[in-house]
């Protein structure tokens, strides 16, 4: 029997990967987590046979996660990204597999036949080289891809304006459109949050409910309700509040960036 978790930031992306190993009857999902402390915490206390790795997982980086693995019980990891750019070339220099999102139940057989393979014939010290091989060059493409310059198309006042992924401070859905703010002037995109916010991947991003992201960047000031939720100000004066579903994401992530003291 090969055991299983899975560690992803969507719910739907989660179920996915559960229903797909459910239906494997040498498959038993031991572990399932959204955020990457509690994974990392439940992968030492129990170490899984094959790890479902998000690259990027809410503010917490997949990579940082499979460097925090132990050796000695290193995990098969197949690493799931929507991230085309991290994707591929990275893949290629390893043995390390990967899926890349949306994958059907062909792309997942196929994975998970190499899966079995290598959970029969591969060796501890194969297993860290291929981890340590990838891990390298996905670091590099990350760095490359922060360097860049991306731009994005939206529209304002009738007139279609490109404007650069680091001035845009706030992604708003709102229905088939999402709200792009830069500073006072909010623009509109035929696009969903999800398509927007990897459009975004060379900024630091933090969504705060399921219909807005925040460049982490642009943030320029924190404060609570009395519920709990965190409300910001950002850099050209909105003002947005986090939802109650995502509270616990927002207050891990800031409690990263704020020393010596915690945000409960």
């Amino acid at each position: 029997m090969i055991e299983v978790v899975i560690v992803d930031d969507e719910p739907a992306a989660r179920r996915t990967l559960r229903e797909y190993c459910t239906a494997e009857p040498d498959l038993r999902v031991i572990g399932e987590y959204g955020e990457a402390r509690s994974a990392l915490e439940g992968i030492r206390s129990a170490p899984p046979d094959l790890l479902f790795l998000d690259i990027q997982i809410n503010a917490a980086n997949g990579i940082d996660l499979a460097r925090s693995l132990d050796p000695a019980a290193l995990p098969i990891i197949v690493f799931v990204t929507a991230y085309h750019q991290y994707a591929l070339d990275a893949f290629e220099v390893s043995a390390t597999d990967y899926l890349l999102k949306p994958y059907d139940e062909e792309r997942f057989a196929k994975t998970l036949a190499r899966v079995r393979h290598r959970h029969e014939a591969e060796l501890a010290t194969d297993r860290q080289n291929a981890l340590c091989a990838v891990l390298e060059q996905l670091e590099q493409r990350a760095r490359a891809a922060a360097c860049e310059k991306h731009k994005l198309l939206a529209e304002l006042g009738g007139r279609m304006w490109m404007l650069d992924a680091t001035s845009i401070e706030l992604i708003e859905a709102n229905r088939n459109y999402v709200k792009l703010t830069v500073g006072r002037e909010i623009y509109h995109a035929r696009s969903t949050l999800q398509q927007t916010e990897r459009a975004l991947q060379s900024q630091p991003t933090l969504r705060i409910s399921r219909s807005c992201v925040l460049n982490v960047n642009h943030i320029r000031e924190v404060s609570r309700t009395p519920r709990g939720d965190f409300i910001f100000v950002l850099a050209g004066g909105a003002t947005v509040t986090s939802s109650e579903g995502y509270r616990d994401t927002v207050r891990q992530y800031l409690a990263r960036l704020r020393v010596g003291q915690n945000l409960d």
